[in-house]
């Protein structure tokens, strides 16, 4: 999910922004307060399409993750079932090893048939420290082979700080995370695995003949939140990854080390509530949207459309949305011809000077080289 920027050689061409359509707009052009200020150690809260930070405290800290460990291990769990190297409905042999794991448990035991998708409600409802290590044994071979993978994963995704040492958060000084790389992994996992929330969401769940509540409190008397994950241990305190979603919008809220589960929710929903009131997405360019022409005399056609290549959608505060712009910059194309779709520059989407959206520039249709007797003549043409 993260963008790739390119270096572009062109000069950069600044236009206003047309006109957002009225859906959008804002019901007052007032500027939003300040967000709150959760009693924690450090929090984020993220819009889940556009990945902006609405609201942030030392977000980079690097502090003790507890639970939230377990959801790399969700996450490296799904990818080995869409793989096809783990199946929903298949048994899962229980180690020792995972049977003896301490702290919370959804109470696995060898000789007791568990499956990978009930494991994954093991993991993600009761927190069970068990369900952890059996499927990282089912997927890696070994805890120490998982968490390799864990640390791998976390550096594909850019989670700079971030380190595991075990797969189910158990204390160890080696092991820490940030809300900025808690809230990252969490959408990841939302948007490559979406059927995460069926399970994140449930409030109660059984298994061995006993019947566990969601360590998550939050899911209980705010129906908007359908997830995610919470952890606690004496060093971590408490900390609550939550998510939700409120006419279609989803938001991720992270509060890492508040001082209990009460306050910890309180933040979380204030959290959420300042980003659903206060801010707005929009739309701001529509994929396939013409922006401008592109004229180059080494090329026949020498002037071609430019598109933009995919949707952008931005993350704007109330009545801030007037001061979005567009910047538009080209690449020097030479003289090899271009393809029809071939990406000719960038389109930026900034605010304050911020770029917070941008999309690929791609040719509308193909221009073929002029070759020298073409091109001398687009210049005399242009020079007229």
């Amino acid at each position: 999910m993260n963008l790739s920027l390119r270096r572009l050689r062109a000069p950069l061409v600044v236009i206003a922004l047309l006109p957002l359509s009225s859906t959008f707009a804002l019901a007052a052009d007032l500027q939003p307060p300040p967000p709150p200020i959760p009693d924690c150690k450090s929090y984020v809260l993220m819009d889940f399409r556009t990945g902006a930070i609405i609201a942030e405290k030392d977000p980079n800290l690097q502090l003790p993750p507890a639970s939230l460990t377990k959801l790399m291990t969700a996450y490296l769990s799904y990818r080995a079932i869409a793989a096809g190297r783990l199946h929903w409905n298949q048994e899962i042999p229980v180690s020792n090893v995972a049977w003896h794991t301490g702290g919370s448990s959804m109470f696995i035991q060898p000789n007791l048939p568990v499956t990978v998708s009930q494991l994954m409600h093991g993991l993600i409802i009761d927190s069970g420290n068990d369900a952890a290590v059996a499927l990282a044994q089912a997927v890696a071979g070994s805890r120490a082979t998982f968490v390799d993978e864990m640390n791998a994963e976390a550096r594909k995704m850019n989670l700079q700080g971030a380190h595991y040492t075990d797969v189910d958060g158990l204390p160890d000084p080696g092991l820490h995370l940030s809300a900025l790389n808690i809230t990252t992994i969490s959408r990841n996992l939302i948007h490559d695995y979406p059927q995460v929330i069926n399970i994140s969401k449930i409030k109660y769940y059984r298994y061995n003949h006993i019947t566990q509540r969601s360590w998550n409190p939050a899911l209980f008397g705010h129906p908007s939140i359908d997830g995610l994950k919470t952890g606690h241990t004496n060093a971590a305190g408490h900390c609550m990854d939550t998510t939700a979603i409120r006419d279609g919008r989803r938001l991720i809220a992270v509060v890492m080390g508040a001082p209990n589960w009460p306050a910890g929710v309180n933040d979380v929903v204030a959290l959420l509530d300042y980003g659903y009131t206060f801010t707005r997405d929009v739309e701001a360019v529509k994929a396939g949207t013409v922006l401008g022409k592109y004229r180059d005399p080494q090329l026949d056609p020498e002037e071609f459309a430019v598109k933009a290549a995919k949707d952008v959608w931005v993350t704007v505060p109330q009545g801030e949305q007037k001061g979005l712009q567009r910047s538009v910059s080209y690449n020097q194309l030479g003289d090899h011809g271009i393809a029809a779709g071939a990406v000719v520059g960038q389109l930026r989407i900034t605010l304050h000077g911020k770029v917070v959206g941008e999309t690929p520039l791609v040719a509308a249709n193909a221009s073929k080289p002029a070759g020298t007797i073409g091109t001398l003549w687009h210049e005399a043409e242009n020079a007229l």
